[in-house]
Parts: structure tokens; C-alpha cells; sequence
């Protein structure tokens, strides 16, 4: 992250590259698989799954993501708070089943200075047509350019903004004036079933059956978030690579 001087005499302009993904409360685990699926043979001797190692119905498990009977993975829940630009927020906030957002709002709170700006490593140039197309390497006059431009425009758009609220505007009117690579934070809570739908579109990976093609920006949530879930359930997360990364 970099910090500027504001020329207004307000907060320093941050300016970051990265993503905050934080699991901040979950319940979940293997064992929620088991039991949900095992109702349906056992009834209420599903319950002593509670107490079983999930590893022996490991299989069980696979076969549920094989054959995509998917209502199994959906109790559980997990909760993150994930700070990113808003223009990440707009595509995460398409993703609406089995999902639940609270986001800060221009509204209520003055917005902070914190910026994207891409990091040496983002893929610059788009190649190809829709649907058909890749990213390549940017040139480091072309980063320089880039890097260079958000800057500016952020920085005018900020001291806009603050001159907005000092003339007395609402904070609802005067975030208006402010771009889309500006930073906001959510509470995001999933299930697995939806959080692997989710996987599957914003983010790509060698053992996915359907080729997905992300923004990098939400592919780099996604990838936090990803890391997360395996720790929780991964004997599910196992049975999510092994059969195409593909949501049941």
C-alpha cells in the first residue's frame, strides 16, 4: 500500500493492490455433509454422524459432488469480511443464491481515502475477442501510465469529494463523484454449495471442467476465500477438485 499527501490538508490517499478476505465466523465442517445426506436413509439415526469421523463417509461425500445432490452442502455457513474496490463488489453482488451482504454505506459513513491501483504483476493487455480472449503482460511504460492515472483521477475525485461535504452536500450526493476503484468492505455469508458456485465462475484453475474467465481483481477474493474453506471442510473441498470444480 502507498499513501500520498492530499492537497486539501484531509486523510493521506492510500493506494493498494491487494485484497482483505477475513473468515470471521463459521459453522462447518465435513460432518454437516454426512448428516444432511444420511436423513434421508436414517432419520433420526442420522444424528449419531454428529459424533463420527467424517473421513469413513469420505466417499459418501464424493458420490453426493459426482452426482451433484447438492442440498447436502448447504448446511453450514460461513461468514467474511472482505475489504475490495466496488467495482469487484458489483460482479461478488451477482451471486445472490445462498449468499448475504452487508456492505458500508456512502450514505451513512464519509468514505475513507483508500484506492486500487494495480500491482506490477496484473496482466494489463487484453487479447482476443468476447468470450474468446486472454490477458498478457503489460509493458512497464504501460504500468507507469496506468499506475500514474488512477492516481491522479482518484486524488481530484477525493478532494471533490471532500469539497462537497465541506460546502454542507450529503454524503449520499457527493459520493457520486467518486470512482469505482475506491475501497469499501462487506460481510459476506455463504454456504459451501454457494460458495463452490462462486469458485467455480470467478476463478480458474487447472482441474476445472468448465473454463471460467474472471476479472483478476475477484479471482484474487476468491482465491482467499478458497483457502479458507479447505481448512474447514476438506474432504468437500477434495470432492469439489476431483469432479470438475463443479457445483452440485
Amino acid at each position: 500500500m502507498t499513501e500520498t499527501p492530499d492537497q486539501a490538508g484531509t486523510a493521506a490517499l492510500s493506494f493498494r493492490g491487494d485484497m482483505t478476505v477475513e473468515l470471521v465466523k463459521h459453522s462447518a465442517a465435513d460432518t454437516d455433509v454426512v448428516w444432511a445426506a444420511r436423513v434421508s436413509t436414517a432419520g433420526e439415526q442420522s444424528l449419531e454422524e454428529l459424533d463420527k469421523d467424517p473421513e469413513r463417509s469420505k466417499g459418501l461425500i464424493n458420490f453426493l459432488m459426482r452426482d451433484r445432490h447438492g442440498s447436502p452442502f448447504e448446511h453450514n455457513s460461513m461468514t467474511f469480511f472482505i475489504s475490495a474496490p466496488l467495482f469487484v463488489f458489483r460482479e461478488f453482488h451477482r451471486h445472490r443464491v445462498g449468499w448475504s451482504y452487508n456492505e458500508e454505506s456512502g450514505r451513512y459513513r464519509e468514505l475513507q481515502p483508500v484506492f486500487y491501483a494495480p500491482r506490477a504483476d496484473r496482466k494489463l493487455v487484453q487479447q482476443g475477442r468476447p468470450g474468446k480472449y486472454e490477458f498478457v503482460e503489460g509493458t512497464a511504460e504501460q504500468h507507469e501510465l496506468t499506475v500514474g492515472a488512477m492516481e491522479d483521477s482518484c486524488r481530484q475525485a477525493y478532494e471533490t469529494y471532500q469539497r462537497l461535504l465541506a460546502a454542507g452536500v450529503a454524503r449520499e450526493v457527493a459520493r457520486a463523484v467518486l470512482p469505482v476503484g475506491l475501497y469499501s468492505s462487506m460481510y459476506a455469508t455463504c454456504n459451501a454449495r454457494s460458495l463452490m458456485h462462486f469458485l467455480g465462475l470467478r476463478t480458474q484453475h487447472e482441474l476445472a471442467q468448465v473454463p471460467s474467465f474472471p476479472q483478476r481483481e475477484i479471482e484474487m477474493v476468491g482465491e482467499l476465500m478458497e483457502e479458507q474453506w479447505a481448512k474447514l471442510m476438506p474432504l468437500t473441498y477434495a470432492a469439489f477438485n476431483a469432479n470438475g470444480r463443479v457445483a452440485p
